[in-house]
């Protein structure tokens, strides 16, 4: 019993290429005389429609495909002759042949292969033979038509092959196809004209014409891909093909023009699908993209949908879009998307850095606000000692920490504020005011015998002992043993912040001072800013000794460095 699985499978383009191969070899061996050819090219005919990869076999046909159907069957019947039989073979060996490159299949490909050897063997030792009455190879032609080729079919038709995609099943290229056709008329109207004007047998007239083609092709061949300084016929032909409507290269320069000019990644978008408006072959287009949705023109049946990550495209063509306007179209698509990506991706990174000053605005202006409040803390401290300098250190801190707000406040409204325009101290009077400041601290302080009045970045240097010695104390709270030593140096100006606790973790160490860390006391987001801050004023900020029992870190005066090296050169 036929089940509706087992008629699919027959009706399969698998079971369909052998059939119609057969049925075609059993009318050819009758002969164009015989009248069971007639039915059997009928057949043939009928099993070539199933098939064929024109169009879907099982889609319903119009009356007037149906009439056409009619009227050429009737008329190859009618006038049916070698010519007719030899035009036909041409022309089906031109469409297998164009199929061979659309499979990705070993075994299918073999199959087709094994079609366009069969094809090609019945053309021109059996059709041509008797087309043009060459008795000899008649005789040797039916031993082959009885005896070879039904075995060449017979492996065709057992011939296990993979299973075709659905996209590819119904492909052809039709340059291919028309290049093969082309191609094997050459070689039928070649051996004519060698026999008719040669007066040759037709074995020697297809001998020379298959030597002559073969040359042909060669020397079509070494110009196709030449290699001494001519750019080759490939070049012309991928121009030829590429320059479909417009020229490419106008079009391609426009479209960077818009990318160059507009900023915002909608804006290009728009201004690049107004740019399709100059293809006349363009009736309509609409897109949608994440930036929004739009259309122009008058919509039509023939459209093709283009999708480009999150871009989609559908172009609506005023008749239907031959293979080489597809692939332009594609082209033209990728490089609107490519262009519309790079946009969003420019503006993404705009907004990333917008958001990365208003962080590290508020980070900085935190940490300034936490400094002046260990500065205010300290003050009041040496407010409430009973030493005799506690007033003139008063009198010297409080204009300085009021230009410390004053700054704040002013980053608070304008935060593009010049960083490097700060107040500026003498370096042995701001020494003097650390230490009394963290008189309350157990720290050990060393200095030479005398530090000169050179003036220093007030804020900078209070920023970064702030940071500094509030970090020893918070590792001082899990070990009472810590000691903390700070040292200070005159030429070069460098201070010295050292400590004789645990190392920092290598992790950590690799990145602080050049990223935001994750630790458990924080994120190192203060040394991270100071260091910024210290290198844009002229100094470095360093980890110069991370082992157990010294950890340092310095504040050195790059600038002083580099002169000082000059001066020695």
């Amino acid at each position: 019993m036929l089940t509706p699985d087992i008629v699919s499978r027959l009706f399969s383009g698998r079971w369909l290429l052998p059939v119609m191969l057969w049925l075609l070899h059993g009318a050819l061996l009758l002969g164009v005389g015989s009248p069971w050819i007639h039915p059997l090219l009928l057949a043939h005919l009928g099993v070539f429609l199933l098939w064929q990869p024109l169009w879907r076999g099982e889609r319903r046909i119009s009356g007037g495909e149906f009439a056409f159907i009619l009227f050429a069957a009737a008329a190859a019947i009618f006038w049916l002759s070698w010519w007719a039989v030899a035009i036909w073979l041409t022309g089906l060996f031109g469409l297998v042949g164009a199929r061979v490159f659309v499979f990705r299949d070993r075994l299918t490909r073999l199959l087709y292969l094994s079609v366009m050897v069969y094809l090609l063997a019945v053309l021109l030792l059996w059709v041509l033979p008797n087309l043009f009455v060459a008795q000899y190879t008649v005789d040797a032609g039916r031993i082959l038509m009885r005896y070879v080729l039904p075995l060449l079919l017979l492996v065709m038709t057992v011939l296990p092959v993979g299973k075709a995609r659905p996209e590819s099943t119904q492909t052809v290229d039709f340059i291919y196809s028309l290049l093969l056709f082309m191609l094997l008329a050459l070689v039928v109207l070649g051996s004519l004209a060698f026999m008719t004007l040669g007066r040759l047998d037709y074995l020697d007239a297809l001998l020379r014409t298959l030597f002559l083609i073969g040359l042909i092709l060669l020397a079509f061949g070494a110009l196709w891909n030449p290699r001494f300084g001519f750019a080759g016929l490939q070049v012309m032909f991928s121009r030829y093909l590429l320059n479909v409507g417009t020229p490419f290269e106008g079009w391609l320069a426009q479209l960077t023009e818009a990318a160059q000019r507009e900023s915002d990644a909608a804006a290009y978008l728009r201004r690049a699908v107004t740019l399709l408006e100059d293809f006349q072959w363009l009736s309509g287009l609409s897109w949608q993209s994440p930036d929004g949705t739009g259309q122009f023109g008058q919509f039509s049946k023939h459209s093709v949908v283009v999708q480009e990550n999150g871009l989609r495209l559908t172009l609506y063509a005023k008749q239907a879009l031959n293979p080489a306007l597809l692939l332009h179209i594609h082209l033209l698509v990728k490089l609107i998307g490519y262009f519309y990506q790079a946009k969003q991706r420019e503006q993404s990174l705009r907004d990333i850095t917008r958001l990365q000053a208003v962080y590290e605005t508020g980070s900085r202006l935190t940490h300034d606000l936490k400094n002046m409040l260990q500065s205010l803390l300290s003050l009041t401290a040496i407010a409430q000692s009973r030493e005799e300098r506690a007033q003139q250190l008063l009198q010297q801190q409080l204009p300085l920490l009021t230009q410390r707000i004053e700054m704040t406040l002013l980053k608070l409204h304008q935060p593009h504020i010049v960083e490097g325009e700060t107040a500026q101290l003498a370096l042995n009077a701001w020494w003097d005011a650390l230490r009394l400041r963290n008189q309350h601290q157990a720290i050990d302080w060393h200095e030479p015998d005398s530090l000169p009045d050179k003036n220093i970045p007030v804020a900078l240097f209070d920023c970064i002992i702030d940071n500094l010695i509030d970090n020893v104390m918070k590792k001082r709270q899990a070990d009472p043993e810590v000691a903390i030593f700070v040292k200070i140096q005159p030429e070069p100006v460098s201070l010295t912040v050292c400590d004789n606790g645990d190392p920092i973790p290598e992790k950590i160490a690799a990145n602080l001072l050049r990223g935001v860390v994750a630790s458990e006391s924080g994120l190192g987001i203060g040394l991270y800013q100071a260091a910024r801050w210290a290198e844009q004023l002229g100094y470095r900020l360093a980890l110069i000794s991370n082992r157990g029992g010294s950890v340092c870190f310095e504040l050195r005066d790059s600038k002083g460095m580099k002169e000082r090296r000059n001066l020695n050169l």
